[in-house]
């Protein structure tokens, strides 16, 4: 299969390039931001994707077979400091996605997020009425009325939780930005009344390529990891695996910061239907522990604890 990746050197394209290549597919990889050389890919092209008259003549170029769009302005502040630059990233481009794989017969995946919902009535089905709270939750719902009204017969759009992984600059994921906190001497606030169900993107890569290759697998889609954990939790279990001192992270909590008391309290997500219909398992916390790595910038500053 021919599989054309919008955000081929993020956190998460880059372990859907892997997982792929493993499966034998040819994947071409869109790079932007990060434009890292990317394991995996057979071929690799630097595209502003807000350009949008080049993505759809690369896309009727290439005809793939699938379109993965693993490519987003994530981080919330960044969207509400930039509203209109990020919605076109967000929005506009699942949009042209959208209706492009629908002209090419093509497969179309679309990553969303847990943020679509407000964090009140945990946890979220998939068909549970999203309300975002920010920027950034509001234009991903809006990606995914797009994109179903486009393009309902060959597009899914997998809702997914807080990631962790090993990026290919150290930089991006969860433990990867603690790390660089605690080595710079920095004691980490984390939140014990902030729920979340972290994923690792190696585990949602092979989701991603199963349901690559399952035509049937359409519409609104959940996957998380198994464990519904605090921000708290999940900083001191980090502690643990590495063998860091407890003291590196302290208790807090959204309510006593007016500035963090509209954070949602709790995105944990139901994994029905999908995980009924796919070969690949949920993941424990443990498990996902298991494979993460001290990034390599860090690895002197660890050795010398």
């Amino acid at each position: 299969m021919k599989i054309l990746l919008a955000g081929a050197s993020g956190l998460l394209g880059s372990a859907f390039a892997r997982a792929a290549s493993r499966r034998k597919h040819d994947v071409i990889g869109l790079v932007g931001s990060y434009p890292a050389n990317v394991p995996g890919l057979t071929r690799q092209i630097p595209l502003d994707l807000r350009d949008l008259a080049k993505l759809e003549s690369l896309n009727l170029e290439l005809f793939p077979d699938a379109i993965v769009n693993c490519a987003a302005i994530s981080i919330p502040r960044e969207c509400a400091a930039n509203p209109e630059d990020s919605r076109l990233v967000n929005a506009l481009v699942p949009e042209k996605l959208a209706l492009l794989s629908r002209h090419l017969f093509a497969r179309f995946i679309h990553i969303s997020t847990d943020q679509v919902f407000d964090g009140k009535n945990a946890p979220y089905k998939v068909d549970h009425e999203p309300n975002p709270i920010d920027e950034y939750g509001n234009q991903k719902s809006e990606s995914e009325e797009r994109v179903l009204e486009l393009n309902p017969e060959f597009a899914s759009i997998i809702r997914v939780p807080l990631l962790n992984g090993n990026s290919l600059t150290g930089k991006r994921s969860l433990h990867e930005q603690l790390l660089t906190a605690w080595s710079d001497g920095n004691q980490t606030a984390l939140f014990e009344d902030e729920f979340r169900q972290p994923c690792s993107t190696d585990n949602l890569a092979d989701v991603l390529v199963e349901i690559c290759e399952r035509s049937d697998i359409k519409g609104r889609l959940h996957w998380a990891g198994q464990d519904r954990l605090s921000r708290y939790e999940i900083g001191t279990r980090l502690l643990d695996h590495f063998g860091l001192p407890q003291d590196f992270v302290t208790r807090s909590a959204r309510g006593s910061d007016p500035r963090f008391a509209n954070r949602q309290g709790d995105l944990s997500l139901d994994l029905q239907p999908l995980e009924g219909k796919l070969k690949t398992r949920p993941q424990s916390f443990a498990e996902q522990l298991d494979s993460l790595a001290i990034p390599k910038p860090l690895r002197d500053w660890y050795n010398s604890l």
